[in-house]
């Protein structure tokens, strides 16, 4: 399955965004996403991630009472929806489907190319 994030830009402290990850050559529907994000200079880390049904999410404390992770499966895409965003939520948020262990650590088959979020101060 091919993955492609989008949504990112610059926004505000304090502002929201929503990014999307949306799928192509398989349907999405099948795997569960996972959101990660990179700062520059920093690991990679998860951030958020949802199951097949979306019946389960999973938060990052970072990202837990901020961030909403949703899909459409309809849609053959995943979101995850920020609101107050801070400065240190600036990185590349990548997607990722086909998770083999847990949620938060992977390993995952398939990743998106990532889409970058600034959020200013």
């Amino acid at each position: 399955v091919q993955l492609q994030a989008s949504g990112g830009g610059l926004v505000q402290a304090g502002g929201s965004l929503r990014v999307s990850c949306a799928a192509s050559g398989r349907t999405l529907s099948k795997y569960a996403v996972g959101w990660f994000r990179q700062a520059p200079g920093k690991a990679r880390e998860f951030v958020a991630a949802i199951t097949v049904s979306g019946s389960s999410t999973l938060y990052a404390d970072s990202a837990k009472g901020r961030f909403t992770i949703s899909r459409d499966n309809a849609k053959n895409t995943v979101y995850l929806r920020m609101n107050s965003l801070k400065p240190e939520d600036t990185a590349v948020y990548y997607c990722a489907a086909g998770v083999r262990g847990s949620l938060d650590r992977g390993p995952y088959d398939y990743w998106g190319q990532g889409t970058l979020v600034t959020v200013s101060s």
